[in-house]
């Protein structure tokens, strides 16, 4: 795979600043994302640009944690972190539309995580950076129907 970043959007019959308020609360994360199970707040974090939270990671071979620091959070539009600081953004973003919001997600893998999978990996970095590509191919899609259901339950 060459590229190292992804895009999907799905419409939710919801509005821009309630879906907002899911993704935002990243404590929910767990509830949509085939990978991610749980997220929390760092101590007195709330959602702001600069704030900083922990997630748990599962698959079958593995499970590991992240630490992530948001970027964006303009409520009803976009809501964006970076995972280590430096290495993996996603980026949520919310447009008004016919029949509800456009919900836009965003996987990049930066050049700071292209370098620590070389540094990490070696010669396997390639196989390496594939294999989360394809995580990202397959769990934004997952993530987006599951925030759908979600948000559309009666």
């Amino acid at each position: 795979m060459s590229s190292l970043t992804y895009s999907e959007s799905i419409i939710i019959d919801s509005s821009p600043e309630s879906l907002y308020d899911m993704v935002a609360d990243v404590t929910r994360m767990g509830e949509w994302s085939p990978i991610c199970k749980a997220c929390w707040w760092d101590e007195g974090a709330t959602g702001r640009v600069g704030d900083w939270f922990t997630g748990r990671n599962e698959v079958p071979e593995r499970t590991w944690e992240t630490h992530s620091q948001v970027v964006a959070a303009e409520r009803g539009r976009e809501f964006a972190f970076i995972v280590g600081g430096s290495l993996v953004r996603w980026d949520y973003t919310f447009t008004r539309v016919d029949g509800g919001t456009e919900v836009t997600e965003t996987w990049e893998l930066l050049p700071a995580g292209r370098a620590m999978f070389a540094e990490r990996y070696g010669d396997d970095a390639q196989a390496q950076i594939d294999n989360r590509t394809e995580a990202a191919h397959t769990g934004i899609p997952a993530t987006l129907a599951g925030l759908k259901e979600s948000a559309e339950a009666p």
